[in-house]
């Protein structure tokens, strides 16, 4: 099957790659274009960047991170996207934020890298998202795992635990697929929804034994590299980190985690993990939610079919917000108000989101190291709503309905 895939890869790298030209930036500027031929071009009212800068300076004054990068498309085009603040809060000479400021994802990799993933290797017929996972990885032989699908992992309904210290004691990929094969089930497969960082590290486990490859040389082959996301990958090097937001300040990891990812236990996988690892910026993130907007299309690069994304991201069940692998807008939710039922997007715990609305032909990025210095700052929450509600009060042309009252 792993040679199936390799045709799929080389077939995919073959395509035109051209690197994005709508996002160009000097670092510390925002972006190239004006604002006034994007905004008129995008269909969004000149007021939202008056109104963005107002909340997100604010945000910053307030304390919710050292700086954050937002980028806003509509309409094929890049409405605005700028940098505010800076990389630390305690280096004076720390560099200003811009577009192409890298950002730990945290659990963005969870869709941006593993379910793309997926989805890829279910559109080359060699992943059978309602096999029971122990098809793919005998290894998982304990009893109360023998139900689990790889459906039920992407809608976190496996019935695993939400979360272990695992990386405490443990480290790489076998001994992990152990413990989480040996420690107990919360529930019955299906009964619950527990969001659980375990189900996406089966599924990265089973796609490196389909491809053959580790996940990040598979995301890089298969996704990054045809769309031109070049500031986009698992362990960045060491040269790249003047641009890299830090996160919290860790004393058993030697103090601030830097240009290394935040997850303990992505970290002790080995920094390649399908719940976290991904670095990426405003300026790749807007190419990979422009994919999505286009069907799985992107400067000749076609990742996806769109019936495929049509699908994934639709919501799975009335009683869940989640898709596959993605989320949809739920009540209070980092989406805010005003994004469409058919909307998909997700966060991370750093202080990443997505959020990406087809029927307005329309997202918002907004990055931030809110863990800087502490895991304690819990004032993103707030700041993603405003974002999102003030872009999406800023679309012309559409009507404005507020979706979260009718829930």
């Amino acid at each position: 099957m792993s040679s199936r895939f390799s045709a799929l890869i080389l077939a995919s790298l073959g395509m035109a790659c051209m690197p994005p030209t709508v996002v160009t930036t000097t670092p510390g500027t925002g972006p190239a274009i004006t604002y006034s031929a994007g905004l008129n071009g995008a269909a969004i009212d000149p007021a939202l960047p008056g109104r963005l800068d107002s909340i997100i300076t604010a945000a910053i004054a307030g304390g919710v991170a050292p700086g954050a990068a937002v980028a806003v498309g509509r309409n094929g085009r890049i409405a605005y996207m700028r940098g505010y603040g800076r990389l630390d809060w305690h280096d004076s000479t720390s560099p200003p934020v811009d577009s192409a400021t890298l950002y730990d994802m945290a659990s963005l990799t969870k869709v941006i890298a593993t379910t793309t993933a997926a989805m890829a290797m279910e559109e080359a017929n060699l992943l059978d998202i309602e096999l029971p996972v122990s098809s793919y990885l005998p290894e998982l032989n304990a009893p109360d795992k023998a139900g689990i699908t790889v459906r039920h992992l992407l809608i976190h309904r496996g019935g695993l635990e939400a979360f272990a210290a695992l990386f405490k004691t443990f480290r790489g990929r076998e001994q992990y697929l152990q413990q989480i094969n040996e420690r107990p089930s919360k529930y019955a497969p299906g009964a619950q929804m527990i969001y659980s960082d375990w189900d996406l590290i089966l599924l990265q486990l089973i796609l490196e034994k389909l491809s053959g490859r580790t996940l990040d040389t598979l995301v890089n082959e298969r996704i990054f590299q045809p769309l031109g996301m070049s500031n986009t990958r698992y362990r960045p090097p060491a040269e790249w980190k003047n641009r890299i937001a830090p996160t919290e300040v860790d004393s058993t990891r030697g103090g601030l985690v830097w240009g290394i990812v935040h997850d303990e236990n992505a970290w002790a996988i080995g920094g390649v993990a399908g719940h976290a690892g991904l670095f990426s910026t405003a300026r790749d993130l807007s190419v990979f939610a422009q994919m999505m907007l286009n069907g799985g299309e992107y400067n000749g690069a076609r990742i996806l079919r769109p019936a495929t994304i049509a699908r994934w991201t639709s919501r799975q069940g009335k009683e869940t917000s989640r898709a596959l692998g993605w989320d949809t807008p739920s009540k209070n939710s980092s989406a805010g108000r005003y994004f469409s039922p058919r909307s998909f997007g997700h966060t991370g715990f750093t202080g990443t989101s997505i959020w990406i609305d087809p029927e307005k032909n329309l997202f918002v990025i907004l990055l931030t190291n809110r863990v800087n210095p502490t895991r304690e700052n819990a004032k993103h929450v707030p700041l993603r709503r405003a974002v999102a509600d003030a872009v999406q009060e800023a679309a012309l042309g559409a009507p404005l309905i507020d979706w979260e009252a009718r829930q």
